[in-house]
């Protein structure tokens, strides 16, 4: 079965993830929360740098493989998942809800790529 999302349109959602996770604390309401805040800072951040590095057609730096780029991007969902407990903002239901939303989307979003490397770098 052919997987919906080309890898230009992995790189369209990839983009406008960034600024969703950079300001997610002023747009899901729980700025107050610093380390949820600063999580979100750090995570725009992180997936910017991926995103440049990705060998793919919007990557810039072309030198992170796009399968380890897809494996990396589930492994922060991951992270985005389990986050809220670890650095203990469980109870905020705002920030909750927001690292649940990212969370999934950073894994929903690379399952249903296509992921095939190109070919000419």
């Amino acid at each position: 079965m052919k997987k919906p999302i080309s890898r230009a349109g992995h790189g369209v959602a990839e983009y406008s993830y960034i600024p969703l996770s950079a300001f997610a604390p002023e747009l899901f309401g729980f700025k107050e929360e610093k380390k949820a805040t600063k999580i979100s800072r750090i995570v725009a951040a992180s997936v910017l740098a991926s995103a440049l590095s990705a060998r793919a057609e919007w990557g810039i730096a072309k030198i992170t493989p796009f399968k380890m780029h897809l494996m990396t991007d589930i492994a922060l969902g991951i992270f985005l998942l389990t986050a809220p407990r670890l650095f203990g903002f469980s109870k905020n239901r705002k920030a909750l809800k927001a690292f649940l939303t990212l969370g999934i989307t950073s894994i929903v979003v690379p399952l249903l790529t296509q992921n095939k490397e190109m070919q000419h770098v």
